[in-house]
């Protein structure tokens, strides 16, 4: 009889993670189908198409809190009591209180490690609220697992001392690959920085935003810097674009598809990130592609999101001086790059969901590190 692989997901509907869980699946059917019985807990199997995975739908998970940790502590246990799984996999943060030989945790929120001022409190009280909870929500049950995953180096110091665990996993996302040849330069009449993003206090968009009034209050007009916002997403996204809409070197052209954005990437002379809070920041590796530079905050993350590249330059994410400075080094061409190398990851490490699947059927990390 096949052991029983359980992947719980219930709260992945669009985006990046129901992206996660997809890939995570397709190498299950493709890899694992054979020797296993995969069964996906998931919010709609409608937005799932992977062939040789058993679905179960738990539509009212997202309709609020109660239902989802009902899911979790208690309706799980029983159902993890039925199946008998080998291994239960929750890709979405929360440890459930379930029965299996190997439990394991993605966990993909990096909000309890931001630290929330009083003036990201005032913008968005239910993001700092919201970070505090997950920050005791990851607590509940953490010990239980056999591992923890999380997408980066940084993540795994940040829980080890936190939470006082050992067996934390880091697995590097699957690359989404951008399937057009990179571009050639882009020859554009002026300068054009891009910084795509979802207004979200941290995303620090207010940082490029000043930096590029600096430059045009310098007389700099030869340069345009493109934001994803135009003040209608959020109470955040409204500060900016009032505070900027005036500096005509910016151009607020709101939220855009993955799509949309990759046209960008080819046009756009630099990519700007000022993010000071990412589990990995897809843009960095999507824009690395086209063999552009960009300009990134000094972070850990940036650091290893990037890897080897030599088009970079790094800056104080507080600095819009600094930043403005860089901006204009490049436009001027006189701009010298940081450069970068891979982060050396130490072991467990996976850089792939083979050997992520690997690591967790073998369920040996526990007993190698313990938590104690």
């Amino acid at each position: 009889m096949k052991k029983t692989i359980v992947v719980s997901a219930v709260n992945f509907f669009e985006g990046g993670p129901l992206t996660i869980l997809k890939e995570c699946l397709e190498y299950l059917s493709e890899n694992m189908s054979d020797h296993y019985r995969i069964i996906a807990l998931v919010h709609d199997k409608s937005l799932l198409n992977v062939c040789n995975i058993e679905y179960v739908d738990y539509k009212k998970s997202r309709k609020n809190w109660a239902y989802r940790l009902y899911y979790e502590y208690i309706h799980f246990f029983f159902v993890s009591r039925r199946l008998k799984p080998y291994l239960w996999l929750s890709l979405h943060d929360i440890t459930p209180n379930v029965d299996a030989d190997i439990r394991a945790v993605y966990c993909h929120n990096p909000s309890p490690f931001y630290p929330f001022s009083l003036r990201s409190f005032l913008f968005s009280y239910q993001v700092a609220l919201f970070s505090l909870f997950y920050k005791y929500l990851y607590r509940i049950n953490i010990r239980k697992n056999t591992f923890v995953i999380v997408q980066q180096n940084w993540i795994r110091d940040a829980f080890q001392k936190m939470y006082g665990i050992r067996n934390v996993v880091v697995a590097y996302p699957s690359a989404q690959q951008i399937t057009s040849a990179p571009s050639c330069p882009a020859n554009n009449a002026k300068t054009i920085f891009f910084y795509p993003a979802f207004p979200r206090v941290f995303k620090n968009i207010e940082t490029v935003a000043e930096a590029a009034k600096l430059l045009y209050v310098q007389g700099r007009t030869d340069f345009e810097v493109i934001l994803t916002v135009n003040g209608e997403e959020n109470k955040y996204a409204r500060h900016v674009v009032a505070n900027y809409k005036d500096i005509p070197t910016i151009s607020f052209v709101g939220l855009k598809s993955r799509d949309e954005v990759i046209t960008m990437y080819r046009q756009v002379d630099a990519l700007i990130f000022s993010s000071k809070l990412e589990t990995w920041g897809l843009p960095i590796s999507e824009f690395k592609a086209f063999n552009k530079p960009m300009l990134l905050p000094d972070l850990p993350y940036a650091h290893e999101t990037i890897g080897d590249f030599d088009q970079v330059k790094f800056y104080d994410p507080d600095d819009s001086l600094q930043l403005a400075a860089c901006m204009q080094g490049f436009m001027d061409r006189l701009l010298v790059y940081d450069g970068n190398r891979r982060v050396e990851v130490q072991e467990p490490f996976a850089q792939d969901w083979k050997q992520l699947f690997d690591l967790l059927l073998g369920g040996k990390l526990m007993a190698n590190a313990p938590n104690a």
